[in-house]
């Protein structure tokens, strides 16, 4: 019987000491995601995002032909959790790789799954 080999990777990251008004926009969050999606060749079939009002944070997600994109954010707290799961030949670090740029964390920890 042959090795069974992941269909899919599931990076999570945890974004601590990010500036506040990084993490309140949630148009600017969404323009931010859509554009890490495409970098690593993920393909964006929908989304919505959901602001909790001034200075409080955002929750949004990206539907993906590979899977999704997500992020939490609480500028109270400095913090944003990002979920990339994606299959195929796309690659989810370069995801989180424009999203820890953009939003210049303290601190990124990632953790990388396989899956499937």
């Amino acid at each position: 019987m042959s090795a069974h080999l992941p269909r899919g990777r599931h990076l999570l990251a945890d974004l601590t000491g990010v500036a506040a008004h990084r993490l309140a926009d949630a148009t600017a969050l969404e323009t931010l995601l859509r554009d890490a999606a495409r970098a690593a060749g993920g393909t964006v079939l929908g989304g919505h995002f959901h602001p909790f009002g001034p200075g409080l944070g955002v929750t949004g997600v990206l539907l993906l032909a590979e899977s999704h994109l997500s992020i939490h954010t609480w500028p109270e707290h400095g913090f944003a959790a990002v979920d990339v799961f994606m299959c195929g030949s796309a690659r989810p670090e370069l995801a989180v790789d424009v999203i820890e740029a953009a939003l210049a964390p303290a601190s990124c920890v990632r953790r990388d799954v396989a899956r499937g």
